[in-house]
């Protein structure tokens, strides 16, 4: 019985070990080719990789680009005259200009009723006369009395009482003569005459109203000439001379030019800033109506604007600012290497001109750097260069990227 049960059970052990050493066998001979294929299957993807983007490239340009202080300030009158009355108790009778006008020194502004004036001309007219008279009379007893001087038929205090009579007299015309010149002078400020060549600002007078002297009548725009005042920091103050040139711009858009008249010789110890008195050059204003000078429709006294003082040229690195994407805050160009694959480098950019950005850091003149798309590309991608520009040749040259067609 032991011996017919062992049997089958060695027959069953045999058959498994036989079993075993067919499959190790099978998997000895299996790696060989497995790892033959496995380089062919890893450069299968390689071969296919297909670039991401058709991109044109270009170098950075150098150049010369203006240096500019940008600032805030307001529009003023470069010099403001207050015309007001020089004689009292007078009741205005007619005005003759009004806000907008341009007026020439010495023309009439404002008239005022003249009858109460002229008769005390008239008053003062008749003392005058009443005062030579009355001189004339005194002069006449000076004269006897000193040609009988000496002979005894007057004594010497009545020879030189009529002496005295005689200079009382004369001091008398003159105090008449005085009075009629006050009266007579009076009587020319009834006209209000403007005092230098200009545009009204404002008018404060009404026609009937009796104004005491040193009223305020109108205000004038001296020559029409306005100023733009600018606020700089101190340490910016340093870099501004005069004479510097800067370009003004209203808030509708308009421009002037201006050059630097003065800087304040202070700086406010509140905020730090100083005032730098820019004059905005005539005819570099839109004038309004037939207005010449540069009080004009788009630069009004009182007016914020912002202007940009020029300082002068330095030398920068520039390219369109297509070439640079703005992500997370952050600027960046994309250079391609040899093998057509993109770097992204983070740059520093600086001063805009036209549609040129300077970039201050993060490239070279040498680099390949794609002209546009960059948006669509990431870090290491691979690129198709359709064309390549030559060093420091015009960007405007350079053909837009373009997209891969599959």
């Amino acid at each position: 019985m032991n011996h017919l049960t062992f049997k089958p059970l060695t027959l069953g052990l045999l058959a498994a070990a036989l079993i075993g050493l067919g499959a190790l066998g099978f998997w000895a001979v299996q790696p060989s080719s497995t790892t033959s294929a496995a380089p062919e299957a890893s450069k299968a993807p390689a071969s296919a990789a297909k670039p991401s983007l058709t991109v044109a490239v270009i170098q950075a340009r150098s150049g010369s680009l203006p240096i500019k202080l940008a600032a805030n300030g307001s529009v003023a009158a470069w010099q403001e005259a207050s015309i007001g009355t020089e004689a009292g108790g007078l009741r205005v009778a007619e005005l003759r200009a009004s806000v907008g006008d341009r007026v020439k020194g010495g023309q009439v502004l404002a008239t005022f009723a003249t009858e109460s004036v002229q008769a005390d001309v008239a008053l003062a007219r008749a003392g005058v006369l009443e005062a030579q008279a009355n001189a004339l009379d005194a002069a006449a007893n000076a004269d006897r009395a000193r040609a009988v001087q000496g002979t005894g038929a007057l004594s010497a205090q009545q020879i030189n009482q009529y002496l005295t009579q005689e200079q009382t007299g004369k001091a008398r015309v003159a105090s008449a003569q005085a009075q009629l010149d006050a009266q007579q002078l009076r009587l020319k400020q009834t006209q209000v005459l403007a005092p230098d060549s200009g545009i009204i600002s404002s008018r404060n007078a009404t026609v009937g109203a009796v104004l005491g002297a040193g009223t305020e009548l109108f205000k004038l725009i001296r020559q029409g000439r306005l100023e733009w005042r600018g606020e700089v920091t101190s340490a910016e103050l340093s870099r501004i001379n005069v004479g510097t040139a800067v370009l003004v711009t209203a808030p509708g858009g308009a421009q002037a030019k201006g050059r630097v008249r003065m800087l304040a010789p202070t700086v406010d110890a509140a905020t730090r800033n100083g005032l730098v008195y820019v004059d905005l050059l005539p005819g570099s204003l839109p004038a309004q109506g037939n207005a010449t000078a540069s009080v004009g429709a788009s630069f009004k006294p009182g007016m914020f604007a912002r202007g940009e003082f020029e300082l002068g040229q330095s030398a920068a690195l520039t390219v369109p600012q297509t070439a640079v994407v703005v992500r997370d805050g952050f600027s960046y160009v994309y250079r391609v290497g040899a093998d057509h694959r993109v770097s992204q480098l983070k740059v520093q950019t600086g001063r805009v001109l036209g549609d040129h950005i300077e970039l201050q850091s993060g490239v070279k003149p040498e680099d390949q750097l794609v002209a546009s798309g960059g948006s669509f590309l990431s870090d290491g991608d691979l690129v198709r260069v359709v064309e390549a520009s030559k060093k420091n040749d015009a960007v405007d040259q350079v053909k837009p990227a373009q997209t891969a067609t599959k």
